[in-house]
């Protein structure tokens, strides 16, 4: 019998994430506005900012897509492996 997953991460783990998400991205924009340079520059690093954002949620997308895979994957092969030792029968003779 397969034991369900546990799942490690705790709810104040996912409120510190977001919390420090929300504050990297808060100052980086912050940097940007208060920028002594042209605004064709400060535009620049806005969609620099933005991009790389942007990127970071799908690279996280993409990580829990394949660990989530992953996951049914083992169970699947778990599931397999204990119809097999359930079916087996040792003192069965071999014809």
């Amino acid at each position: 019998m397969s034991t369900p997953t546990k799942n490690p991460t705790t709810s104040a783990f996912y409120a510190q994430a977001g919390i420090s998400f929300g504050l990297a991205l808060l100052s980086m924009v912050v940097a940007v506005l208060y920028l002594p340079v042209d605004p064709w520059v400060r535009a620049f690093l806005a969609l620099g900012t933005l991009y790389l954002t942007t990127s970071a949620f799908t690279l996280a997308k993409c990580v829990r897509d394949a660990q989530e895979t992953s996951s049914v994957v083992n169970r699947l092969d778990q599931a397999r492996v204990d119809k097999i030792l359930a079916d087996h029968d040792p003192f069965r003779s071999v014809s």
